[in-house]
Order: C-alpha cells, then sequence, then structure tokens
C-alpha cells in the first residue's frame, strides 16, 4: 500500500525573472512519506527548479503558481506554512564547495544547523556533530572538527554536507545532482550512504539527477521532466520497464545502448 504524500503538488509553474519561457509549466506530483523520488531529466528540464520551489530557494523575482500542500508529522501545510529549511527540509547541492562556508571549520558547520535549530548549546552541538560525522562515515574525531573544506577531498566535502544537512532531523531531503561532480566510485558510495541515511531516520528523499542509472539504483519512484513539462510519474520498476513517452524510452534505451548493467532486473 502507497504511503500517504508528504507533500502534493499542483499545477506548479515557474518563470525566472528577465525570461519569457516558464522553466516549469503545469507539473504535479505527489511525493509519497519515507519514499525515495527520482526527478530525471536532461539539462534545462525543470528538475533544479522543481527542488528549489520545494525548499523556497527561488531567487526573488521569479513568478511561481500553483499549490503545494505539506503534510509533516501528521499536520497539513499550505504555502502559508511551509516545511522549516534547515529543520523540517534540507537541502545538498552540487557542489560541497559551493554549500560550505570556507572560514567555518567542518565541526561548526555540521553543529550550526543543530544549535539553530534544536536549541542546542555548543558543546552539545559539537559532540551532535561528532555522531553526525560518523553517520555520514567520516572519522569523527576532534582533527576533523577542526579542519576547514579546503582541506579535505571532494567526496569528503560532499559528505560533509550531508551530515550537516542531516543535523537537526529534517523529514525531507532533497539531493540536487550531489553526485555529479564525483568520479564514478564516489557516486555509488554517496548514493548507498543517502540510501541507508533515509531508511534509517525514516526519512522522503527527493533525488535530482540526469543519470537515468543512478535513479534506478536508488529510488522507489521516478518522475521524469523534459523542458518544464511533467513526462510521466510513477513506480520506479513500471516507470523503466514500460516507459509510457517517447522521451522516458529514449533516456531507458541511450542507458542500455551503453552496453551498462541493466537498470532493472527484468529488463
Amino acid at each position: 500500500m502507497r504511503s500517504r504524500p508528504i507533500c502534493t503538488v499542483e499545477n506548479l509553474s515557474v518563470t525566472y525573472a528577465g525570461m519569457k519561457q516558464p522553466a516549469l509549466e503545469n507539473v504535479s506530483l505527489a511525493i509519497g512519506a519515507n519514499k525515495r523520488l527520482a526527478i530525471i531529466g536532461e539539462s534545462g528540464s525543470g528538475k533544479s527548479t522543481f527542488a528549489k520551489r520545494l525548499a523556497e530557494l527561488l531567487p526573488k523575482g521569479t513568478k511561481v503558481s500553483g499549490d503545494v500542500i505539506w503534510n509533516i508529522q501528521g499536520e497539513e501545510r499550505s504555502d502559508a506554512s511551509p516545511p522549516k529549511p534547515g529543520r523540517d527540509i534540507a537541502y545538498v547541492f552540487q557542489d560541497p564547495g559551493a554549500s560550505l562556508n570556507p572560514v567555518l571549520t567542518i565541526g561548526e558547520q555540521v553543529a550550526e544547523s543543530a544549535v539553530h535549530h534544536l536549541g542546542m548549546s555548543w558543546t552539545k552541538g559539537f559532540a551532535h556533530a561528532r555522531i553526525m560525522l560518523d553517520q555520514v562515515e567520516l572519522p569523527a574525531s576532534a582533527t576533523l572538527l577542526n579542519v576547514y573544506p579546503h582541506q579535505l577531498s571532494g567526496g569528503q566535502r560532499q559528505r560533509v554536507a550531508i551530515a550537516a544537512a542531516m543535523s537537526a532531523g529534517p523529514k525531507i531531503l532533497i539531493a540536487d545532482e550531489a553526485t555529479s561532480a564525483l568520479d564514478t566510485i564516489t557516486q555509488a558510495a554517496i548514493v548507498r550512504l543517502l540510501d541507508r541515511l533515509v531508511q534509517q531516520n525514516e526519512m522522503t528523499l527527493i533525488f535530482i539527477t540526469h543519470d537515468i542509472a543512478l535513479a534506478s539504483s536508488l529510488a522507489d519512484d521516478i518522475a521524469v521532466l523534459k523542458s518544464g513539462w511533467r513526462q510521466e510519474a510513477g513506480p520506479a520498476a513500471s516507470i523503466l520497464s514500460n516507459p509510457q513517452t517517447p522521451y522516458t524510452r529514449e533516456l531507458v534505451e541511450a542507458h542500455l545502448d551503453l552496453s551498462t548493467p541493466p537498470l532493472i532486473g527484468s529488463l
């Protein structure tokens, strides 16, 4: 039985300031609670715009229409009372170097959200940061707490960004192309990490990617966007084994043409 949606998006349209062409047009989608949703599409499909609308990260002057209805911890909310950024919903960006503050230590950045949203003291926040770093499979040592982002590898910085995003225990985690800047081996490790964390913490994951193979390895559900329009959405196995639109079929067939492992066992 499918769970009640944690978020229902109805007829969402988004047009950036100074642009005539909408980035999204009349997109509707139900996002299941405690599910892993992959939103896939080529560059310019609107997938990151969709994610940023959910997280209230669109730039000022952006024209937005449509409804977003939330159901967090059994409490239905509209745009009048959206999820609290950092507390209810957290965002992991493509480039961890851009999302981490270069002048703050790793410990400060992971502890900050718990201090701000959970009311912890900084002493407790640093202890909490060690727990979070351990959860993302980094050595939770005093040394790591005191280093700066530039002293870490790209994969380590992305793990820190995930730890910081999860520090306050959000119900929704958005990973926006969070693996695309990493090498293939590190990509796979980060995907496994996200999968484990969202299941252990009973979170909803929204995974933004252009890579249908990554989506297939992680997602319960898939939504396909192209040029701002929703192409189709549904259970991952159904979308990948029986795509209903020419564009989705192209995505699946392009992957298979690369002589890579099957997306789904039945394929």
